[in-house]
């Protein structure tokens, strides 16, 4: 027996999977309340030792753990062009793992100066330009930057060609500045391995100190990433597979939270018919939306408000003012939901739905006609997710729903909107124990066992 801890220090609950990685097999789960503004080793502790009270086991061989407590990695993108650099600056913070608070494109003003520093991120993604292109604007706000009084790591993925004047000015004005390949080094082109390497090394040397983390580090080997980025590595493993044991193929996550929706893809997603041509910026295999309008408890409201009232009170047949009563009653006082238990378990289920549906429709591209001399032509914008035949759903919403197939289904393509490119036909699996996470954590070191784990838990609804 080789026993090896998986730990994830959530933002609510701090998870903890013992894995026998000789097997292999799963040796315990539990979890306890992520005490972050204590020391996080009480949560922890806590839950190790109900992991040794079922195993017996008191040494493990190894210990991983990834991490989206005090907040997450916050991040900011700084870009150029919205459509174009800005894109590209966000989609290598979202697939690092971050949580982009904000974006900004264009010369930065004062008001966008004051507001970074509202927000203190714990890291800058600063891009503009292709490489030999715009030098002008993102002078300008390296200008700007060293107004601002928040100070945090920096990195500058733009323009190649004034990448080290851009680190020489923000340097004088202490800033820590790291400089990776430029995130979009040709029009379309998407460049963001270097930037995505540079922040994760960031979040180990300054962000785990920064989060109060480092305390744990002596019971672990190290704090190794973000949770998302867990997630996107176990991801990857179950859908491309290791050596003789192949994968599923092409896959999507639907991680449905109280304050977001995260949807993660697996899949090439370039165009299927020779009529079809790409829009805009290219695609990653892998790649993460965060939706923080769509969470089904904290941006409830935003989340009905986008849907329609009137939707959501003719599933719940109540008035919309009853809706709206519900909502506000569900931010401010929840415990009075106590007496409506059947109708308040109903506004869960429609929530969740309501996130898996719009959350998978903005992950996901779409077409758009055009009609030429020549015939008919269709521009793909975004990933063409029709042939995803497998869609895996987590998160408390969509666990603890009544009816978690009718639930996934809200992912898939729907007549209503012709023209978008979500999946259909696809098979639905839930991850009721959260395993995605710990074990894209064991994959660095076992991958072999943890695909053979990914494959054995994913249960199909």
């Amino acid at each position: 027996m080789k026993p090896v801890l998986c730990i994830d220090f959530g933002s609510t609950f701090t998870k903890v999977t013992a894995i026998d990685v000789d097997t292999p097999s799963i040796l315990a789960r539990a979890q306890s309340f992520t005490t972050i503004h204590d020391d996080i080793n009480f949560g922890f502790n806590r839950a190790l030792e109900q992991i040794i009270k079922v195993t017996g086991i008191q040494e493990f061989n190894e210990r991983y753990a990834c991490s989206s407590a005090a907040g997450g990695l916050k991040m900011i993108a700084i870009g150029l062009v919205p459509q174009l650099t800005a894109e590209a600056a966000k989609r290598a913070a979202l697939s690092a793992g971050a949580k982009v608070l904000e974006t900004f494109s264009f010369e930065l003003n004062e008001y966008e100066i004051k507001k970074i520093e509202r927000i203190k991120p714990d890291i800058i993604l600063f891009t503009g330009g292709i490489d030999g292109g715009n030098t002008k604007v993102v002078t300008a706000n390296a200008q700007r930057l060293t107004t601002m009084n928040h100070r945090c790591p920096l990195i500058y993925a733009g323009n190649k060609v004034i990448a080290d004047d851009i680190a020489a000015l923000l340097r004088e004005h202490r800033w820590d500045v790291s400089i990776a390949s430029n995130v979009m080094p040709t029009l379309n082109e998407l460049n963001i391995h270097s930037a995505q390497n540079l922040i994760r090394k960031i979040f180990l040397d300054h962000i785990v100190v920064a989060k109060g983390l480092s305390t744990v580090q002596a019971c672990i080997d190290n704090i190794l990433m973000p949770t998302p980025s867990a997630v996107l590595l176990g991801a990857e493993l179950l859908s491309k597979g290791y050596l003789s044991n192949p994968g599923i193929g092409e896959l999507m996550i639907v991680d449905v939270g109280g304050a977001t929706t995260d949807v993660h893809s697996v899949a090439d997603g370039a165009p299927r018919q020779s009529n079809v041509i790409m829009k805009g910026l290219a695609e990653p295999l892998i790649k993460r939306t965060v939706e923080g309008d769509l969470g089904a408890r904290y941006s409830l409201d935003a989340l009905i408000q986008g849907v329609g009232i009137d939707v959501v009170a003719d599933v719940l047949k109540v008035p919309p003012e009853v809706v709206k009563q519900m909502c506000d009653d569900l931010t401010n006082h929840p415990e009075q939901f106590m007496e409506e238990p059947g109708l308040m378990k109903t506004l869960d289920d429609v929530a969740a739905e309501i996130a898996i549906r719009e959350s998978v429709t903005r992950h996901a591209g779409f077409l758009e006609v055009h009609y030429t001399p020549f015939g008919t032509v269709y521009q793909q914008t975004g990933k063409d997710l029709s042939m995803v035949h497998h869609v895996i759903g987590t998160g408390g919403p969509l666990i603890h729903h009544s009816n978690i197939k009718s639930a996934l289904k809200a992912s898939q393509y729907d007549l209503k909107q012709p023209m978008s490119l979500k999946p259909s036909n696809s098979r639905f699996y839930l991850d009721q124990n959260y395993i995605l996470a710990a074990m894209g954590l064991l994959s660095i070191n076992h991958p072999k066992a943890a695909l053979q784990l990914l494959k054995e838990n994913l249960k199909e609804v």
